[in-house]
């Protein structure tokens, strides 16, 4: 895609020339300081945003409030922004009391401890990248200097979409320029090669500090960003230098051992603690601790592959580029880091918690069995999959097993992917009762008759059909266990982050309806124990839960780089489910988020008619917020099935209406009962017998 990068190369010729470069000889001296200097000004942009978040005058609204404040009654008369004449007293009013309920809310104790705490931390990361960066390029000092005299960026324009773009690559685009603005520094008018290289440099300097935090990467989009180059760079060089790293490592491990740490971790927790686990059991080139080390020409070869030579390359990545225990402690691959005794107690925490790889599995086609089981799932992934990203997907709801797995295919390559199982009785209960009621007649009546009214009227007068209040005894019972479990697994998962089951790698946490829960038990507990720089970004769709902005400030300290909520007006079953919670405090997956700055907002109203249909559009909807990587082909497949799930549904509810003409409502909400349990007993059963066949 990119002819001109400079590991796309293969003449002999430019592979001597590459061989010595650096940034030392691609970089005069001035350049090489406005390379820290862009940097620091990078990293105080990233602080600002931390900032932002405790400062109860940073909202997406105009600030009224704040151009008031310490004005006297005479001159906030004579304000020019303000048109006394036509000036929304009301608005004035109801504006000021919130900034002093935020304010107030912000001065709390724990909330003045969150912010000291994250501060703290990035600072600390912050001065280590910049010590790190400038030793190389000029000297510790310089680069100390320059970070205290750098301020955050102004956004520049947006740069228009290429022609030879694609509308996704033009999401992105957009995205990255809105979220990380490009600074203004002269080695953007670089030759294309020059400003790769640059990156690359700075990617292997960030990974000699032995992680990749989250951090680090939104660091790096920054830089790419202001270097005016495409995300899609940024993604293909974290690939290759992944593969490198591993490969590297393995030829100098034995695969002896490696075999015999594998049977010694997997033997005797064959489904509960999940052999498809992140670290699995197939580990990359770790010897027991004792393994020889990478020399400089071995490791530099390989990443002098990339547009450096060889020396440099080692040099960069640092002790890095010696060491296979470090190499596969930032892969999380040694010690069976989500198997063992650390799953053993997860499991007893949660039924059935583990991490299956989307790579690892596959299906000719939709409504097929798995072809492979977990086990060898695992042992794929971890050979071909690895990367320096991490992306979980967390489903809301089962119907059938493989829905763990299945709507997360349209994430692409870019990222090591897997899905979360947890509480798959809790789930499929939930999913089988859910598609019994929109398939009933008592649902199809009550959607006309919300729809006239609005779901939000419904919610605050608790104007609900009395025939949907008859079915609703079959989900609200599961849906209230369900969302219980969530917030335990949300807890473990926080556990299983903050003991580095993915390495040293940044994570993306993305689910929708009870998934999105879980990512919101699992922030607020990474909050509480100040675990900061692991997750990137975090992606809410159809969220069932608060959209009080003191809930979604917790949150955002634990997110470096997007945090994401995607909502839908039309979402009347969510409503309906909610409806017997804090309703006050308002509903993510039904409306903005307000009150703050740094949360995204995403109303996907026009797609979205109903909450079950957040299963079919998981890759629709990345698509349109500028996620890096979909798999387009795995989109249309979902399109495809939603087609046909609609298409069920309709004839499905017509069988309803007949029926209830006939016998009543009351007999159509026993007969829903019966129906859900016969689904619910047959998925356990299928799910016991594979627990049987896993066992032997």
């Amino acid at each position: 895609m990119f002819k001109h990068a400079p590991w796309a190369s293969h003449d002999e010729g430019d592979e001597k020339k590459s061989e010595e470069q650096s940034l030392s000889t691609i970089l005069d001296s001035s350049q090489r300081g406005e390379l820290t200097l862009l940097l620091a000004s990078a990293t105080s942009s990233m602080r600002k945003v931390i900032e932002d978040t405790f400062d109860p005058s940073q909202t997406e609204a105009p600030d009224f409030v704040g151009e008031m404040t310490g004005l006297s009654d005479e001159e906030k008369i004579m304000n020019p922004n303000i048109d006394t004449g036509t000036v929304d007293v009301e608005a004035y009013d109801k504006q000021r009391k919130e900034r002093e309920q935020r304010a107030k809310e912000i001065s709390a104790p724990k909330m003045k401890e969150l912010k000291d705490a994250s501060l703290k931390f990035f600072d600390e990361w912050s001065e280590t990248v910049l010590q790190r960066v400038g030793e190389v390029v000029n000297s510790k000092e310089t680069a100390v200097k320059q970070q205290q005299q750098a301020k955050p960026s102004k956004a520049e324009p947006t740069t228009k979409k290429l022609s030879s773009e694609t509308e996704q690559e033009g999401h992105v685009a957009t995205a990255l320029h809105e979220l990380y603005p490009p600074i203004s520094t002269s080695l953007a008018s670089l030759p294309e090669e020059k400003r790769m290289l640059i990156l690359h440099s700075t990617l292997l300097l960030l990974l000699s500090l032995e992680h990749y935090i989250a951090y680090s990467r939104v660091l790096l989009l920054y830089l790419t960003s202001s270097l005016k180059l495409p995300v899609r760079v940024l993604a293909e060089d974290e690939t290759k230098i992944a593969k490198g790293l591993l490969e590297a490592a393995k030829q100098m491990s034995g695969e002896e051992e490696i075999r015999r740490k594998a049977e010694e971790n997997k033997d005797s927790r064959k489904w509960k603690v999940g052999l498809a686990s992140v670290a699995g059991a197939a580990i990359i080139g770790v010897t027991g601790g004792l393994a020889a080390p990478l020399v400089a020409a071995g490791i530099g070869g390989v990443m002098g592959g990339l547009g450096l030579g060889a020396t440099a390359a080692a040099g960069y990545l640092g002790t890095l580029a010696g060491s296979t225990v470090l190499v596969g402690g930032l892969f999380g691959a040694y010690g069976g880091r989500m198997t063992g005794q650390m799953m053993d107690n997860y499991a007893r925490e949660v039924e059935d918690f583990a991490f299956l790889p989307v790579r690892g599995t596959h299906k000719k086609h939709e409504g097929e069995k798995e072809e492979k089981d977990e086990k060898d799932a695992a042992k794929d992934a971890t050979k071909e999959d690895r990367r320096l990203r991490v992306t979980i997907g967390i489903s809301g709801w089962l119907t059938e097993k493989e829905e763990i797995v299945t709507p997360w295919r349209v994430i692409g390559k870019d990222a090591e992917v897997f899905a979360l199982r947890w509480e798959l009785e809790a789930l499929m209960h939930l999913g089988n009762s859910l598609n019994s009621m929109v398939s009933s007649a008592a649902w199809g009546y009550a959607q006309n008759e919300i729809i006239k009214r609005t779901i939000f009227a419904s919610l605050a007068s608790a104007m609900w059909p009395l025939g949907l209040l008859k079915v609703s005894r079959i989900v609200d019972n599961p849906f209230s266990v369900a969302k219980s479990r969530a917030e335990k697994a949300g807890a473990v998962l926080a556990d299983a982050l903050i003991n580095k089951a993915q390495g040293e790698r940044p994570v993306t946490l993305v689910g929708y309806s009870l998934g999105a829960r879980v990512i919101y038990a699992c922030m607020k507990t990474l909050a509480e124990r100040k675990a900061f720089g692991l997750v990137e970004s975090v992606v809410l769709i159809g969220a069932p839960l608060p959209a009080d902005a003191a809930d979604w400030r917790i949150m955002r300290t634990v997110v470096a780089g997007r945090l994401i909520n995607v909502f839908s007006e039309h979402d009347y079953i969510l409503g309906f489910l909610y409806r017997t919670s804090s309703i006050q405090y308002g509903v993510a997956g039904l409306q903005k988020v307000e009150g703050m700055k740094g949360i995204e907002n995403i109303d996907v109203s026009n797609m979205v008619t109903g909450h079950l249909r957040y299963r079919y559009l998981v890759g629709s909807i990345l698509e349109k917020i500028g996620f890096e990587d979909i798999e387009m082909g795995e989109v249309m497949k979902e399109q495809e099935a939603l087609k046909l799930v609609e298409e069920e549904e309709e004839r499905e509810r017509k069988k309803q209406e007949e029926k209830v003409e006939k016998d009543g409502a009351e007999e159509e909400a026993k007969d829903l009962e019966k129906k859900v349990e016969q689904k619910q007993q047959r998925s356990m059963m299928q799910i016991a017998a594979e627990k049987l066949r896993i066992s032997r």
